[in-house]
């Protein structure tokens, strides 16, 4: 199987940053591509959980432009090209599955995660803090997942799920005396230890908060737009009683 496509892009990017290429192209730097590269990440999540087949490999096809284009600029700033990229990759799946291109035996998929860490330790001797490498870029909500695993790691963890949830509903004990202080500050140090709580609340229970936080906005919305489908009147005009069974409606006939 040829890669001449993959070839092409490469050479299209190349053609647009060049002097006599495309003035918008040639101003990129790593800093400005930075929003796009999280957007065409975000769409192309969306088209996996909208299950779109077409959706995706147009989706992958522009994270591929901001991986290409980042190399692009890279190299012409002499510190890496999109060939070293792939190198490093290549290198890094190689070493991380020795049970594969090597001699190491496993018997189960928790062996392999566990070989996995080790080895990724190994490549990284500079972190001695089990906090260290966590992207600062990532929603709020994936850090405090990932902040909870690494702590787990260690054996920092609630003896059992009855624990977890009295941490739950003391921190909305300390959100609530928080409120009667009226101490903007304190409510919202309380309102992130519940936030975080409930993240552990999923990772205990091997659930993804990221996801069950999409998937509940999702529905919310869809519902909601149902509501506006189904009101008589501007919903500005409706009472809390009024609204209450136009959500009730709305969310019968939604699922």
């Amino acid at each position: 199987m040829g890669y001449e496509n993959l070839e092409e892009l490469i050479e299209v990017i190349r053609s647009l940053r060049a002097p006599d290429g495309c003035k918008w192209d040639r101003e990129q730097t790593h800093y400005s591509l930075r929003p796009n590269m999280l957007e065409e990440a975000y769409e192309a999540v969306d088209a996996i959980d909208d299950n779109d087949m077409v959706h995706l490999k147009e989706e992958l096809g522009d994270v591929l432009l901001q991986v290409v284009l980042h190399a692009q600029i890279a190299s012409e700033e002499n510190e890496f090209n999109i060939d070293d990229v792939a190198k490093g990759i290549k290198d890094k799946l190689i070493h991380r599955h020795p049970h594969v291109f090597g001699t190491t035996k496993v018997s189960s998929t928790a062996e392999i995660l566990d070989n996995w860490d080790k080895l990724k330790a190994e490549e990284k001797p500079h972190r001695k803090s089990a906090m260290d490498g966590i992207s600062k870029s990532q929603s709020a909500l994936m850090s405090a997942q990932k902040i909870s695993k690494r702590a787990v790691k260690t054996g920092f963890e609630w003896p059992d799920e009855k624990s977890l949830y009295e941490c739950i509903f003391s921190e909305f004990d300390e959100f609530k005396q928080a409120c009667l202080e009226h101490d903007k500050l304190h409510m919202e140090e309380e309102l992130g230890d519940i936030l975080f709580a409930v993240v552990n609340l999923a990772r205990w229970n091997k659930l993804d908060a990221e996801q069950a936080l999409l998937k509940s906005n999702k529905k919310f919305e869809k519902r909601f737009r149902k509501m506006e489908e189904l009101a008589v009147k501007p919903l500005e005009q409706y009472s809390f009683e009024e609204f209450d069974k136009l959500w009730k409606k709305a969310k019968k006939e939604c699922c």
